[in-house]
């Protein structure tokens, strides 16, 4: 007992000696006011810890556990050094991983290729079999039927599961959609996109003064400040960007980057049509459409991975398995790729509507909108595709489906405190308009009289920027003279077209004054 007591105190003694000895040479950097409690700890929060292995004749001793106290309202900031032994330990700066939508991008086609791989593979292992030994495989699968159905109830159980818990509510309509990347990964993404977009169109951009541009900031700020009870709506931060070109399209990024084509300005009549179509876009960016689209779109990938394989292994022949593989791509887009965006375009027509109504536009040029868009495409001979092949419906259906929603629309406008519209309705006058059109037309293939000339389309004012409409400038700053209460938040100028009466040659100008 006594030797043992001795050889514990020889230790004790020796561990202390070289605790001693090194901890003169080490030095932990701490802010003040940090109490030691002994010599080998430091107490307070804790954020670090320092392990410390001192080498002595060959051997380990494992000394103690420094801890670093780190005020936590104040943590190290990239850069801070601490300081042991005339050797220097940085901190780094954490690092931001990718959004999930990019990784899925950049895998995506790499699970294809693994998925043509293993089927091809299986397919040749499958030949390379004897005889005897492809019968074995089959009476062994035979026999374990049941137990292969059950695994593959269980595998189709968990799927089925975790798409469930994916599940989520849209912020406008309450229709419960999957949704597998979140709103903020997605947030990233768009700032990515905006760049990139920013690049690409830096030479096209038009400059802020210009009155185009200005049309569409207001009207976008407009739509934003009366709609601003809806918290996706007021927690983006709205910026514009107008771009010279011809294309008819405009489009909104999730974190409210707006993109306007002056091709698109030129087909627009009005303020209150700019307002529909910046409501329709802007609705895509409040319900997360992108990342809702782009869920399905991951969730069949994965799936339609099986029949992929599936394909490769079954196919005789890679030429066959090519064309089987093109067919199952054309397939899955026909299917739940193309009805899912149309579904998600007519649901921001309808919410883009619901905004416009609040902003107190006439939300009865909507429909005419549409019905202008479909007389340009028949104008210009653009070759227009049947509705199942396109990501968007028919300009027939939407002008449809906006002319039932029109009622409910104008009730909620009626309901945001607005100026009463004039009484002249936008849909008789263009209807009006286009029967004044059509007989012209038929006069003129007739030999009619000889001022059924052909209609050209109108250009503005010479003093007026080339390619915007006179009205839409003339709407773009609200006149003074509307009889309206401040209480309203600042409306949108409502102009009363009246219904043509007089001349078919005054109705044929209007019209296509709207279809330009």
């Amino acid at each position: 007992m006594a030797l043992l007591c001795g050889r514990l105190l020889l230790r004790s003694s020796r561990f202390c000696a070289v605790s001693t000895h090194l901890t003169r040479n080490f030095r932990v950097c701490k802010p003040a006011g940090c109490p030691v409690k002994n010599r080998c700890s430091v107490s307070s929060p804790i954020t670090d810890s320092v392990h410390l292995r001192a080498a002595r004749t060959g051997a380990r001793f494992s000394l103690c556990r420094f801890q670093i106290c780190l005020k936590s309202s104040s943590p190290l900031s990239s850069g801070s050094v601490l300081t042991q032994c005339g050797h220097q330990i940085h901190t780094s700066a954490p690092l931001r991983a990718l959004p999930a939508p990019l990784i899925w991008m950049v895998v995506k086609p790499l699970q294809k290729l693994l998925a043509i791989i293993l089927g091809r593979s299986l397919r040749k292992w499958w030949v390379a079999l004897p005889d005897n030994r492809r019968e074995l495989m089959r009476e062994w699968a035979w026999q374990r039927r049941w137990h292969l159905a059950a695994g593959a109830g269980v595998a189709m159980a968990i799927v089925a599961l975790l798409l469930l818990t994916h599940l989520d509510e849209s912020p406008v309509t309450g229709r419960t959609r999957l949704l597998v990347f979140s709103r903020e990964n997605y947030m990233e993404l768009a700032a990515l996109t905006s760049e990139a977009y920013m690049e690409e169109f830096a030479e096209l951009l038009l400059p802020v003064t210009d009155p185009r541009h200005q049309v569409v900031e207001w009207v976008v700020q407009h739509l934003a400040q009366r709609n601003k009870d809806i918290p996706e709506v007021s927690q983006i931060s709205w910026s514009v960007h107008v771009v010279q070109s011809p294309n008819v399209n405009a489009f909104v990024l999730p974190n409210g980057k707006v993109f306007m084509f002056t091709g698109m300005l030129e087909a627009i009549a009005d303020a209150h049509q700019l307002s529909v179509v910046l409501g329709h876009e802007m609705a895509h960016a409040v319900l997360g459409h992108s990342a809702e689209q782009a869920s399905l779109s991951h969730v069949v990938d994965l799936l339609s991975l099986i029949l992929l394989t599936a394909i490769w292994a079954v196919c005789p022949r890679d030429s066959v398995a090519v064309l089987g593989q093109w067919v199952q791509g054309k397939l899955t887009e026909l299917m739940f790729q193309r009805p899912y965006s149309r579904k998600l375009e007519a649901e921001a027509d309808e919410v883009g509507l619901q905004l416009a109504a609040k902003a107190c536009a006439d939300v009865r040029a909507a429909p005419v909108f549409w019905q202008q868009m479909e007389i340009r495409d028949q104008l210009t001979g653009e070759l227009t595709f049947p509705e199942w092949l396109s990501t968007h419906p028919s300009h027939r259906n939407r002008f449809t489906q906006l002319d039932r929603l029109v009622p409910q629309a104008l009730e909620l406008r009626q309901s945001c405190i607005c100026p009463a519209l004039p009484p002249s309705d936008p849909r008789v006058v263009f209807s009006k308009s286009v029967r004044v059109l059509l007989e012209n037309a038929k006069n003129r293939a007739g030999g009619g009289p000889e001022r059924a000339r052909k209609p050209q389309l109108p250009h503005g004012p010479t003093s007026l920027p080339a390619g915007l409409p006179a009205a839409l400038l003339a709407e773009s700053v609200p006149p003074p003279s509307l009889n309206v209460d401040q209480s309203s938040k600042g409306l949108i100028p409502v102009v009363a077209t009246p219904v043509p009466d007089t001349a078919a040659g005054e109705e044929s100008q209007h019209v296509l004054q709207s279809t330009s």
